[in-house]
């Protein structure tokens, strides 16, 4: 893991371990069918990293496992270098689970990211995991803003397709959707369809999301 998480943080060497995550990316189908899906979130206090991972049955999305993992952040937070801030937490909750999801929703970007290594890739590569991005806010790229209720319309940056933006609810803006490692464009999003439930994220996210922040409160906040 050090080559993607280098010990030395100069530009050059965050850089490098980027293209790697890239380089090492797999962009197609590589999952077996899916039985356990589950979704990664983050909650901070001061320098304080909370990891929060919630394991869903598929389909019918009941919870089967929840961990998290608090780690001291290291890193300060850099657009376009989210991964080595918080990719090392997220790492830490995956190793303590006892049910190994098929597929991994994390929050953040996948290869819709200047240098297709956002924080869902590079995650998804260390653990050798399959990984979806999810995120509110487009990192590159730029798409039609859809309109209808389930209606998805490509993300483009410097010509090529990188994801999804997803109209999930009828109130607010799309969702970002873009598969991170071993998965492919469509199947990213017919994935992410089939978890939502009315809410705006769909199930995995929502949910870590919730238990990210219900544990700062327990243990980060007293």
């Amino acid at each position: 893991m050090s080559d993607l998480f280098p010990s030395d943080h100069s530009r050059n060497s965050l850089l490098s371990a980027q293209k790697l995550a890239a380089e090492r990316a797999v962009i197609r189908d590589d999952f077996a069918p899916i039985k356990l899906i589950a979704g990664a979130d983050q909650a901070f206090a001061g320098d304080m990293i909370l990891s929060g991972i919630v394991v869903l049955d598929y389909p019918s999305l009941e919870i089967v496992e929840r961990v998290f993992s608090i780690e001291q952040g290291i890193f300060p937070y850099i657009p376009t270098f989210l991964s080595f801030r918080e990719g090392p937490a997220i790492i830490s909750a995956f190793e303590k689970l006892k049910n190994r999801p098929d597929i991994l929703m994390v929050d953040g970007a996948g290869i819709n990211h200047p240098r297709r290594a956002g924080i869902a890739t590079h995650v998804g590569v260390v653990l050798d995991v399959p990984t979806i991005g999810i995120t509110k806010k487009l990192l590159c790229g730029s798409g039609e803003e859809p309109v209808e209720v389930d209606e998805a319309s490509p993300l483009l940056f410097e010509t090529r397709k990188v994801g999804w933006l997803l109209k999930s609810i009828k109130r607010g803006r799309a969702i970002i959707v873009a598969p991170g490692h071993r998965v492919s464009l469509e199947s990213s999003l017919s994935i992410v369809r089939s978890c939502l439930r009315g809410h705006k994220l769909p199930e995995p996210a929502r949910l870590a999301h919730l238990y990210a922040n219900e544990e700062k409160k327990r243990f980060l906040i007293s």
